[in-house]
């Protein structure tokens, strides 16, 4: 058993240093110098575990259980505003709640074994996922081989997702999910073809896979009437609003978009050379960059017709858009922002708001790759200041050296705002509203203006009325004579 253990982990190391030597990266094209390596210990941001579960529990329909302590399923749990048009079971959080009592007498095997059963008896669903985590990695559960007894023993499909938090931090976590569904999910079934009721007389329908899209607020929904109305039919999104049963299907695409820049790159890459399916990296926050994923589609897919028809949708959209956002142009105009979020984000939304005539002083960059730098400089110049450091007393001298009108970024910055007296908007993952798409950028301009015209922000920049000064009664006389 020990041996088992050793062979385990030496098998390991070499799978993660294989997933941060990603060749899809751009700094990986000239030497192959590999992504940061994780340090043990350090999960700023989220730990491995963190980022394979974020990456995944999307998949709306599948029973995802989390194997160790109860804390672990507390920590990622439905902390994603992500939205689902039918299944709910993704919002069931499931745990083995491995105690201390169970690691000593070595219960982990059989109480997911047992919780696998339950969650097929319970739900029904099409698969379970199970998700390693530290305690049982440390103590050598062999979660492979429950998970393959449990499949043959139910006949459901039961997939290991290996991703224990000290393997690495949240990006390495988000490749380790990628690396499970090609592995034991993509591939294994072909999608249905599409109903003759909904053809259309002289449009050729095309399959495409969003990999890296997590719908976050729904806010996907207003982007897929775009592609409906192309023809462009979306086989799934790696993992918005996804069924499993979509997941099997994503090696049928003609083309593949990268929407998140770090999460699932080696998905998109192993598509391509087994399966000979293109990709390209895009974004559907602001105008600009809506309509470039659009053409990018059709360039890759290169059907003249859908190519036409693209053109004349977006001509159509962008016009229908710039109109509706002109009087919300003007409330905005030349307002200075600190945009602190990381990944596609740091780039994607700043094309967003130079749409919007805003401008962008400083970005936060902690999360993003060099690509992403790359963009950013290609946007805002050479002389743009990168955020690195997070910290409420790094945001705010920001603020102040750059006198920012608003700071946009994750919800934990939220009080750090409010207490400084800075408007604030939350642009992450537990935000209420969806960005996406031409609507969505109509969505954001009114919740940018909402935010910095609100009349709270007189009220709380006056001086407090005990800091007013008093009148003495001498005063008081006087003024009355």
């Amino acid at each position: 058993m020990k041996l088992s253990v050793v062979q385990n982990r030496s098998m390991k190391a070499k799978d993660i240093a294989e997933l941060m030597d990603e060749p899809a990266c751009s700094h990986n094209k000239k030497e192959k110098s590999g992504c940061a390596k994780p340090k043990p210990g350090s999960t700023a941001g989220g730990c491995a575990f963190d980022g394979a579960q974020i990456a995944l529990l999307p998949i709306a329909d599948v029973a995802h259980i989390v194997h160790g302590p109860i804390a672990c399923a507390g920590s990622s749990w439905d902390n994603r505003g992500t939205r689902s048009s039918g299944s709910t079971l993704f919002r069931i959080g499931m745990t083995t709640d491995l105690t201390e009592q169970d690691v000593i007498m070595g219960r982990g095997e059989k109480r997911l074994f047992h919780s696998i059963k339950q969650a097929i008896d319970s739900y029904q669903p099409p698969a379970v996922f199970v998700y390693n985590t530290c305690v049982p990695a440390l103590i050598g559960d062999d979660v492979d081989a429950v998970c393959k007894a449990a499949e043959e023993r139910w006949g459901v499909p039961v997939v290991p997702v290996d991703c224990a938090g000290f393997y690495g931090t949240k990006n390495l976590g988000n490749r380790i999910a990628g690396e499970a569904m090609f592995k034991h999910v993509i591939g294994s079934a072909d999608p249905q073809s599409l109903p003759a009721s909904v053809q259309r007389p002289g449009i050729k329908v095309h399959d495409v896979n969003l990999i890296g899209e997590y719908n976050i607020a729904g806010e996907f929904w207003y982007v897929l009437p775009l592609l409906d109305e192309l023809g462009i039919r979306v086989l799934c999104t790696l993992s918005g609003d996804a069924r499993y049963n979509e997941v099997r299907t994503m090696h049928k695409a003609e083309v593949n978009m990268m929407v998140c820049s770090k999460a699932m790159l080696n998905v998109a890459r192993k598509l391509q050379e087994r399966y000979g399916t293109p990709w390209f990296e895009g974004s559907f926050y602001g105008i600009t960059d809506t309509s470039q994923a659009l053409r990018d589609f059709a360039r890759l897919i290169n059907d003249p017709d859908l190519t036409e028809r693209t053109e004349a949708l977006i001509e159509r959209e962008e016009k229908r858009i710039r109109a509706e956002l002109e009087p919300w142009r003007q409330r905005l105009q030349s307002k200075r922002v600190l945009l602190y979020t990381g990944g596609v984000k740091s780039w994607s939304v700043i094309s967003a708001l130079q749409d919007l005539g805003m401008k962008v002083v400083a970005t936060g960059t902690k999360k993003s790759t060099e690509e992403d730098k790359a963009r950013i400089r290609e946007l805002m110049g050479d002389d743009v200041k990168m955020q690195e450091d997070g910290s409420a007393t790094g945001l705010l001298n920001t603020v102040k050296e750059y006198k920012a009108d608003i700071l946009i970024a994750g919800g934990r910055n939220m009080y750090t705002a409010l207490k400084a007296r800075v408007p604030f908007l939350d642009i992450n993952q537990e935000r209420e509203f969806g960005y996406a798409g031409y609507d969505g950028m109509l969505e954001l301009v009114r919740q940018l203006a909402l935010t910095m015209e609100s009349p709270v922000w007189q009220q709380v920049r006056a001086p407090a009325p005990w800091d007013e000064p008093v009148a003495t009664a001498g005063e008081l006389l006087s003024a009355q004579s």
